[in-house]
C-alpha cells in the first residue's frame, strides 16, 4: 500500500481518521497484490493482519478487511466490467492504488450491506490519502456514484461467466458441457458455509453448533461466528472441514493399528480422521511451516500422528497398509471459498500439477503392501487432475484395480459416482433452501487397491 511521506495539499486530516477506512485502505492493497502479482489471497491478508500495517487494527475491521477483500475477488470480472464501462478513457497511468480503491469501493455499492454515501465517501478519503491517486479522488467520487445509481442494471446484465477467467470458463465448457458449466460458475458467486467434521455424537452437535447434519455426515453450520468461540472447539470435538473434503479419508475406512501414510497431509484435516479411527498415521508435507500448522491442529485435537517434512517423491518404498494422496493441484474446485484461485492460476499450472500427480501417484503405488489401499484425491474440477490421471495409472500399473464407490458411502449422492465408480463432486451438488447452506467443494476422487 503506497504511504504518503506528506499530505497533499488539499487534503484533510480527518481523512486519515475515519471509521473504517484503514480497513478499506488494506483491502485495497490486498485485492491489488492478488490481481496483479498472482498472490494468495489468505497469505496476503494474514502479512498485511499481522504485519505492520495491520498493528491495532480492531477484530470488526479485521472481519470488514476479510469480506471485502473476498468479495471483491470473487465478483472481479463484473467489477471490472462495470467499471471499465463508465471510465471512458481507463485507468490513469501512474495512478498509485486507485484501481483497488475503486474495486472495493464498487464491490461495497454492488454486493456488500454497506449503505452508498458511506462507500463512496470513504473511496474518496482513501485516494485523497495516496499521493499518487490524490488528484483523481473526483473521479473515484463521479464513477462510484454513478456505480450506486445503475446497481439494479449492473446486477442484472451480470452473468456467472463474468467471474470466471476465459480460460477455465471454457475448460468447464468442453468437460461439461454449457449447462452444467454455468451450474458451476454460479455456484462459486456464492460465499460458502462452514463445515465441520466431528469425533462421535454428530445430533448432540449439530444442537451445540446450531448446524445441519448433511447427508455424507459432516455438520454445516447455520451461523458465521467466529469459530474458536465455538462450544467444542478447545476440546477438539470437531474441525473444520468441507464435506466434500471429509469424504476421501472416510472412504479410505481406516481400521485400528493400521499403518497408513498421509502424503501431502498438511493442514490436517484428513490426518485428523484417519487418527481418529485409531490408524498409526505418518503424515507427510514438503513445508515445515505447514506441517507445523498440522502438529499445532493435532495437539489441540488431541491425537497422535507422526510427521515428516519432506518431498513425498523422495521417501523409500514402504509397506503400508493404506496409503492417502491429497495430491497437489490448481484448487478450481474450491472457488466457492478461495475465489482467488481463478485469478492466481493458469491453464500452464494445470499441465505442471499434472505432471507432478503422475509421479506422486507412481510412488503412492510403491509404498503400499500388497492388498493395501489408496486413495487418491484433487480439489480440481480439471479432468487432467482426477479422471484421466486414473485412467493412465490403471493403463500403466497392472499392480492396481479400481475399488468402486457406492453412493450409499457418499451419503446417497449418486449424482456424484462417476461411471467408472469414481467420485465427482461438483459445487452445485447437496442443494438447500437457503442459498448460503447448499453446494459443497468440487473435488475428484478415486479408491484403488494393490493386488
Amino acid at each position: 500500500m503506497a504511504k504518503a511521506e506528506r499530505r497533499p495539499k488539499g487534503r484533510n486530516k480527518n481523512d486519515e481518521d475515519a471509521p473504517g477506512l484503514a480497513a478499506r485502505r488494506l483491502a485495497a492493497f490486498a485485492v491489488l497484490e492478488t490481481v496483479r502479482r498472482r498472490r494468495a489471497l489468505d497469505e496476503t491478508l494474514d502479512r498485511v493482519i499481522h504485519g505492520p500495517e495491520g498493528d491495532g487494527l480492531p477484530e470488526r475491521d479485521r472481519g470488514l478487511l476479510r469480506a471485502l477483500s473476498n468479495a471483491t475477488i470473487r465478483h472481479l470480472g463484473t467489477i471490472r466490467t462495470a467499471l471499465e464501462a463508465r471510465m471512458e478513457q481507463g485507468l490513469p497511468a501512474k495512478s498509485g492504488d486507485i484501481e483497488g480503491v475503486l474495486l472495493t469501493g464498487a464491490a461495497q455499492l454492488l454486493f456488500m450491506d454497506v449503505p452508498d454515501h458511506a462507500a463512496v465517501d470513504l473511496a474518496v478519503r482513501a485516494a485523497r490519502l495516496d499521493p499518487k491517486g490524490f488528484p483523481y479522488a473526483g473521479l473515484v467520487n463521479a464513477v462510484l456514484r454513478r456505480i450506486a445509481r445503475e446497481k439494479d442494471q449492473i446486477l442484472a446484465d451480470a452473468d456467472a461467466f463474468r467471474d470466471v477467467p476465459d480460460w477455465l470458463a471454457e475448460r468447464w465448457v468442453a468437460t461439461y458441457g454449457r449447462e452444467t458449466a454455468e451450474r458451476i460458475a454460479a455456484e462459486h458467486r456464492i460465499e460458502a458455509a462452514v463445515d465441520v467434521t466431528v469425533r462421535s455424537d454428530p445430533e448432540r452437535w449439530a444442537g451445540e453448533l446450531n448446524a445441519l447434519i448433511l447427508p455424507t455426515g459432516s455438520l454445516r453450520l447455520r451461523d458465521r461466528t467466529s469459530i474458536p468461540s465455538l462450544p467444542g472447539f478447545e476440546e477438539g470435538a470437531w474441525w473444520v472441514q468441507d464435506a466434500a473434503a471429509a469424504l476421501p479419508a472416510r472412504l479410505l475406512a481406516a481400521q485400528p493399528g493400521e499403518r497408513i501414510a498421509d502424503l501431502c497431509a498438511a493442514p490436517g484435516g484428513k490426518t485428523a480422521q484417519l487418527a481418529a479411527a485409531g490408524a498409526e498415521v505418518l503424515a507427510v508435507d514438503r513445508s515445515e511451516p505447514r506441517l507445523k500448522t498440522l502438529e499445532a491442529n493435532m495437539k489441540r485435537l488431541g491425537l497422535e500422528v507422526r510427521t515428516l517434512a519432506e518431498n513425498a517423491l523422495l521417501l523409500d518404498a514402504g509397506e503400508f497398509d493404506a496409503v492417502l494422496l491429497d495430491a497437489p493441484c490448481s484448487a478450481t474446485g474450491t472457488l466457492r471459498r478461495h475465489p482467488d484461485v481463478s485469478w492466481t492460476k493458469s491453464a500452464e499450472d494445470v499441465v505442471k500439477l499434472a505432471a507432478l500427480q503422475k509421479r506422486l501417484l507412481d510412488k503412492a503405488v510403491d509404498m503400499l503392501r500388497p492388498g493395501g489401499r489408496l486413495v487418491y484425491c484433487t480439489c480440481s474440477l480439471e479432468r487432467e487432475e482426477g479422471e484421466a490421471q486414473i485412467e493412465a495409472l490403471l493403463a500403466r500399473d497392472e499392480r492396481v484395480e479400481r475399488v468402486p464407490v457406492s453412493a450409499e458411502e457418499i451419503g446417497g449422492l449418486s449424482d456424484a459416482i462417476t461411471p467408472a465408480g469414481d467420485v465427482r463432486t461438483l459445487p452445485f451438488m447437496m442443494p438447500d433452501e437457503s442459498e448460503r447452506l447448499s453446494g459443497m467443494d468440487g473435488f475428484f476422487v478415486a479408491r484403488l487397491r494393490r493386488r
